[in-house]
Formats: structure tokens, C-alpha cells, sequence
């Protein structure tokens, strides 16, 4: 399996499947914003890290574009948020359902989003290292990408503790969505090393057949460029 070293350039060709599915992710983001129960506070405060990295991925799209399967992932945990930041994690209805069905004590739909946290972002990652740095595969890859995302969850966890002290009390509790457990941020770190660590296991060579699409499409013959 080849690693993309050759500098790449994005097309309008490659630039269809994420133009289609920022478009989609535009349509839920107007509805979901102005219309949300909790406040467009805790809306842009759940969802705002993935458009950011919506705008991140557009900025660097032409001098360094992505494989197809980063910019579904991406679209997918973006809705994860999406839905999150809608309801807050701690009110989602699926949450609320699986807490009915298997009895659990609270709404577990944040962890939901922490896994997501942990096995989506975790192919950017790869894919930026495989093709920006002299790191190849092998276990001190994967120990260095699960030490990143452990790194970047702890993180996320001061973002929230800051979050919670810069706002109100009620808007802080909202963005934490502690519901009463002491152990809540690390066992969000805990879930994030368990996605990375799944995808990691059983979706690498998925990844690494859709970097190889990229190199072979995009450094073709220039055509619709």
C-alpha cells in the first residue's frame, strides 16, 4: 500500500462529493440553529468545532485535499454535534430512548458524541501524518495517533470546564452535561480512545484504499482541474 507523498491538488471533480455534503450539512444548520429548545449559545458551542473544521478543510481544499472517506466522516460527526447541540447532549431523544430500554440512569448520548470524537477525527489525522511527515505504519503510529486523540479529548474537557466557568451557571451545565456523574470527563476521554482505537483496528485498510483513489485520481493528467 502506497502512502501519498506526491503533493496533490484538488479538482472540481474531487471538490463534488464534499461541495454535496457541505451543502446537506448548510440545510441542517439553519433550521437546527434558529429553531433549537436550549439556545443558539449552547448550539454554537457543541456544533462550532466542526464547522470549523468544515471551513478548515475548504481553506487547505485545493493545495491539499483529502481523501472521499475524511470528508464523510466529517459529515457524519458533524451531525452527530448537530443533533447534540440541537437538543444538548443530555436531552437527546435517542439518549432518553436507550435510557428507557436498557435502563440506564442517565442519558448516554454523549458518549455517543465522544466516541465519534475519537474514531472520526482520528483518519484526518492519520492521513495529514502519513502524507505531511516521514512516520510510517506500524504500532508507534498507532500509539502516536491514540496519544493525539487522548491529548485532544483532554483538552476538549478544559475547553468545557472553562466554558462552564465563563458562563452562567444554567448555560455551563448545559454544555457539560455532567447529569450528576463525578467521573463524566474521563470517562469522555475513555470513549474517545475507544473510537479511535476501533477505527484504528477495523478501518485502516478502508482508509488506506481510499488515500490510494486520491493519488491515483489526483495526480492523473490534469482534466477539469
Amino acid at each position: 500500500m502506497l502512502t501519498l507523498v506526491t503533493p496533490l491538488t484538488g479538482t472540481r471533480a474531487w471538490a463534488r462529493l464534499p461541495l454535496v455534503l457541505g451543502g446537506v450539512l448548510l440545510g441542517v444548520f439553519l433550521p437546527t440553529f434558529f429553531t433549537t429548545p436550549e439556545g443558539k449559545l449552547n448550539w454554537w458551542l457543541e456544533v462550532g468545532p466542526g464547522v470549523i473544521g468544515m471551513v478548515a478543510l475548504a481553506v487547505t481544499f485545493k493545495r491539499f485535499p483529502m481523501s472521499k472517506l475524511i470528508y464523510v466522516c466529517v459529515f457524519v460527526h458533524i451531525l452527530i454535534l448537530a443533533y447534540g447541540g440541537y437538543y444538548t447532549y443530555a436531552k437527546a431523544p435517542l439518549g432518553e430512548w436507550a435510557k428507557e430500554a436498557f435502563g440506564w440512569h442517565r442519558n448516554n448520548y454523549d458518549k455517543i458524541g465522544h466516541f465519534a470524537f475519537g474514531f472520526f477525527p482520528v483518519f484526518t489525522l492519520r492521513e495529514v501524518l502519513l502524507r505531511k511527515t516521514k512516520l510510517e505504519r506500524g504500532a508507534w503510529f498507532v500509539f502516536i495517533l491514540l496519544s493525539m486523540i487522548l491529548g485532544f479529548a483532554a483538552f476538549y474537557e478544559f475547553i468545557e470546564w472553562w466554558g462552564a466557568l465563563a458562563l452562567d451557571p444554567e448555560g455551563g451545565d448545559k454544555f457539560l452535561g455532567t447529569q450528576g456523574d463525578v467521573w463524566d470527563a474521563q470517562s469522555d476521554m475513555l470513549w474517545a480512545g475507544i473510537g479511535a482505537s476501533v477505527a484504528l483496528l477495523f478501518f485502516s485498510k478502508l482508509h488506506d484504499g481510499s488515500m490510494d483513489r486520491a493519488r491515483r485520481e489526483l495526480t492523473a493528467p490534469a482534466q477539469g482541474r
